[in-house]
């Protein structure tokens, strides 16, 4: 074989269109039993079934950047008022500290809410590849969001068959190669 024809076996696409969440489910466990774990699942609304198959329960990484954006935040703005403060130094009656916890609490919570929010957002545009400006055209299939599930493979790696197989009996209403 050509290595051309290797290149075109390689990248030949895969779309499983589902009805059914229940045979989703099954082709998504068939197919990492078998050793797959390059493919895509679309699905029209969330489904925690899905997301457990897919992550195997391991927590999105999103989480430390909403934790670092909330320290960075609150330690930056707890820090921005205490400097200001005591570059405008006030006769503060009573031996009070010039720069004191209590006021500048509100503001540290402010800036701290801001910033994990976001780092949040920041941190979903870049995990979720937002915005999907070149998806595969097997991926921007309609029906993904109105009212079917879907399994993409954008490459087999040459086991097309194997996988045509695998999805052709998990009861998929659809099967497409290429």
């Amino acid at each position: 074989m050509s290595t051309a024809a290797a290149t075109t076996a390689a990248d030949v696409a895969v779309k499983a269109v589902y009805k059914q969440l229940d045979c989703l489910l099954q082709a998504i466990h068939d197919l990492q039993a078998a050793g797959f774990t390059d493919f895509q699942v679309m699905s029209p609304f969330p489904r925690h079934e899905i997301e457990d198959l897919m992550y195997k329960g391991e927590p999105s990484p999103i989480r430390w950047m909403t934790l670092a954006g909330g320290i960075t935040g609150g330690t930056m703005i707890f820090t921005l008022a205490s400097l200001t403060h005591a570059n405008w130094p006030m006769i503060i009656p009573g031996g009070k500290p010039l720069i004191s916890i209590p006021p500048f609490l509100v503001i540290t919570f402010e800036g701290t809410i801001l910033w994990a929010s976001m780092m949040t957002l920041f941190g979903l545009l870049i995990h979720c590849g937002l915005p999907a400006t070149n998806l595969h055209p097997a991926i921007e299939d309609p029906r993904f969001t109105n009212d079917c599930f879907g399994i993409v493979f954008t490459s087999t790696g040459g086991q097309t068959a194997k996988i045509l197989h695998i999805l052709e009996h998990s009861g998929a209403i659809e099967v497409s190669n290429g």
